[in-house]
């Protein structure tokens, strides 16, 4: 089940002058980027993937900029040696804090969430709540994308720190959650929100437990489900979208093979094949 070469010589399968037939990177620092590939098997079903989770890194949400921005590069360097065509920052903390600084250093297209959840949020409501990392709120960008699409809309934005540790021990029924849970909707229920976006990819596992809290006219905002949709289009305009059968999924980690593949069966549905990586130092500049 875990192997640490079990995908040596795959490369060969991605010719440089079929470049559609590529495979789409996703990263995440744990499970929480699934909710992300879940979409992509829904959406682009054609697409072969690469999934990178940062698992001896975790959570992201509590580490400075200067290491996201190391532990991002070191991701998209060993994406890159793996001849992806695209890449998808399946995490808001990567995406608020680091995303604007490695666009332009790979060649190829690197797309983060907080811009395709903003823009879906602004289409829900007039009263928005932000729950996130302690990392994501802090950077505002949720708020500032929000705003910059729609200055008379309202947000509120609250750190989420227990949430990712929970949901990475596989503690989302745990009644401990659920009062974390509700410690963290309190003040936004009190401003009366009525759209909630999820500013985390690993918070829509959370989802029975955050409906059950909240007024039942609040809406959900997933930019899992809008991040995709926005790499279906740039696939289209790059021409570079897949028609052929996808290559399975690939899943490699930082950290221990074998406690993502357990969590993976909860979300997935099956158990993947996992290997570890061990990436190349990327000193931040």
């Amino acid at each position: 089940m875990y192997s640490s070469s079990i995908f040596e010589g795959n490369l060969d399968n991605f010719s440089d002058k079929e470049p559609q037939r590529a495979p789409i990177g996703v990263f995440d620092s744990g499970v929480g980027g699934l909710t992300v590939l879940r979409q992509i098997y829904k959406q682009l079903p054609n697409e072969s993937i690469i999934y990178f989770g940062d698992t001896a890194h975790l959570p992201y949400g509590i580490r400075s900029q200067a290491e996201i921005l190391q532990y991002v590069r070191e991701i998209l360097v060993w994406m890159q040696q793996q001849r992806v065509k695209m890449v998808i920052m399946a995490c808001n903390t990567s995406s608020a804090l680091a995303l604007e600084n490695v666009r332009q250093e790979f060649s190829f297209p690197i797309l983060g969430v907080i811009l395709p959840g903003a823009k879906a949020a602004v289409q829900q409501g007039k009263r928005i709540g932000v729950i996130a990392t302690p990392a994501t709120a802090k950077s505002n960008a949720y708020r500032q994308a929000i705003v910059e699409i729609q200055p008379d809309v309202q947000v509120w934005q609250v750190s989420c720190p227990e949430f990712v540790p929970l949901i990475e021990q596989n503690r989302i029924n745990d009644p401990y959650t659920l009062e974390v849970a509700r410690s963290y909707l309190e003040p936004l229920i009190k401003q009366e929100i009525d759209t909630l976006v999820y500013g985390c990819t690993h918070y829509p596992h959370l989802a029975p437990v955050l409906r059950s809290l909240l007024p039942a006219q609040v809406k959900l905002v997933d930019p899992a489900v809008h991040v995709v949709a926005a790499c279906t289009q740039e696939l289209d305009l790059l021409t570079i979208r897949n028609t052929h059968l996808p290559m399975p999924t690939r899943f490699a980690v930082s950290g221990c093979p074998q406690q993502f593949a357990q969590s993976g069966l909860q979300w997935l549905g099956y158990t993947p094949l996992v290997e570890q990586v061990f990436l190349t130092d990327a000193t931040v500049s």
